[in-house]
């Protein structure tokens, strides 16, 4: 499977994905933000009938992640919806992961809680897509959270979740490169019973996005406050066959009732060149039409996406290409769910009907300087050829990331991680943007 990065570069546009609170709804976030704490201590306290079995609790893990997330979006041009947004805030997600009880058929329970505090930022500025929106007052909520609970049984080499997801399918992908993640909930059955088969299938029925403390049905995502037709929700199923250390091939099926249906087909090809060069290629296809009761009118997109990378030493050097045919645009779900199975996925995604994007990358690994967990990553993606509505002229837009991280190797402060990433944007139709985003992260191990 491809390299999916799931850190602050799996980035959603701006425009895309501006999830806001309903007026008048503003002074119930602190409350509910509050009482998203008070479950998650019920949720862990839910755990104590287990507790005596020695593998549950022995095995069992509760970790507190922080997370101090800044983000600073400058729009350019006369046509800007808005100068400039951004906002600066502390969040915390602490996860239980217990063990299994004895026997053939082996229980367990997992609990998670997010909540998030605004630092600053708000005062007039417009939805930044890393908190809550309040429209009434113009200005990001002062904080948010949500907990949730997954149970597990686990057979043999077969386990099946109920509750809270955080999937990394190709038809489902959380999103955590802002401050809460999003999630998903349903069920979910994983199965490794074949030698080199991984098999999962499912069904979600909610989606609890980034930007939001509710849990809401998955519906297509068109535009900011676009019409939203829920759907009872998204079913998949698929798998990953690995033929060798160096080849594998994946498909997976997802249909979201009434909306679309999308079929996936991966394959990832690893080889040493030699001299201490190695290629590593990634095909990936997509196949999106409509199902059912067409809740927004047909959909009809094929995505094809090639991205190699060439490795020598401490140096990667990366070149994709990723097309869309047909009458539609790649299908997203609430709030601009992300898809980093895309080759070009990144800020602006290059997923708009008949959009051809080429991608350029680097990256860099210091730690042949001497400087281990410093690394470096750039990328240029150009896309054209982007069909607008009427008989308006085809679009292009480009975009340029710079990451640089640094993860502390040792001392008390082992694992902390500190990254900036800095986007520039530019829209042919659109408002040009420059976007800088500082974030720090550590995980506590409480056992």
């Amino acid at each position: 499977m491809a390299e999916i990065v799931t850190t602050s570069l799996a980035t959603a546009p701006l425009a895309a994905s501006r999830a806001t609170t309903p007026a008048g709804h503003r002074q119930a976030l602190r409350p509910r933000a509050l009482a998203a704490c008070i479950q998650a201590a019920s949720l862990l306290g839910l755990l104590g009938p287990l507790a005596a079995q020695a593998d549950f609790v022995g095995d069992s893990q509760l970790n507190l992640g922080l997370r101090n997330f800044y983000l600073d979006r400058d729009f350019r041009g006369d046509a800007a919806p808005t100068s400039r947004v951004g906002s600066w805030s502390q969040g915390f997600d602490l996860r239980f992961t217990s063990g299994y009880t004895e026997g053939p058929l082996r229980f367990g329970l997992d609990a998670s809680a997010q909540y998030a505090y605004r630092l600053d930022g708000g005062g007039g500025r417009g939805p930044d897509t890393a908190l809550p929106y309040d429209r009434s007052a113009g200005e990001q909520v002062r904080d948010y959270g949500r907990a949730a609970l997954t149970a597990k049984v686990r057979y043999s080499k077969t386990e099946l979740t109920v509750g809270e997801h955080r999937p990394m399918l190709p038809v489902a992908f959380f999103d955590d490169s802002r401050q809460l993640a999003s999630t998903f909930h349903g069920f979910q059955i994983a199965s490794k019973e074949v030698d080199n088969l991984s098999l999962t299938a499912g069904r979600f029925n909610q989606i609890g996005t980034r930007e939001s403390s509710d849990h809401e049905k998955p519906y297509l995502f068109t535009r900011p406050y676009g019409p939203r037709h829920p759907s009872d929700g998204l079913n998949f199923a698929g798998g990953i066959y690995t033929f060798s250390p160096n080849l594998s091939a994946s498909y997976f099926y997802g249909q979201l009732e009434d909306i679309y249906q999308q079929h996936y087909l991966g394959l990832t090809h690893n080889v040493a060149l030699g001299n201490g060069y190695s290629l590593k290629t990634d095909l990936r296809y997509y196949d999106n039409s409509t199902d059912g009761d067409a809740l927004y009118g047909e959909i009809d997109n094929h995505t094809y996406g090639l991205l190699s990378s060439l490795k020598k030493g401490a140096h990667t050097f990366s070149l994709g290409y990723q097309r869309m045919l047909g009458d539609s645009g790649f299908p997203t779900l609430n709030g601009f769910t992300p898809q980093p199975h895309l080759v070009n996925w990144s800020a602006l995604a290059f997923i708009k009907p008949n959009e051809s994007s080429w991608q350029t990358r680097y990256n860099y690994d210091f730690a042949a300087q001497g400087l281990p967990g410093l690394r470096l990553m750039t990328r240029y993606i150009r896309g054209t050829g982007i069909k607008r509505a009427g008989n308006l002229s085809d679009s292009s837009e480009s975009e340029r990331d710079l990451y640089l991280s640094y993860v502390v190797q040792s001392g008390p402060l082992q694992g902390l991680s500190v990254g900036w990433l800095n986007i520039d944007a530019k829209l042919q139709h659109g408002s040009d943007f420059n976007e800088n985003r500082l974030i720090t992260t550590y995980t506590w191990k409480l056992w």
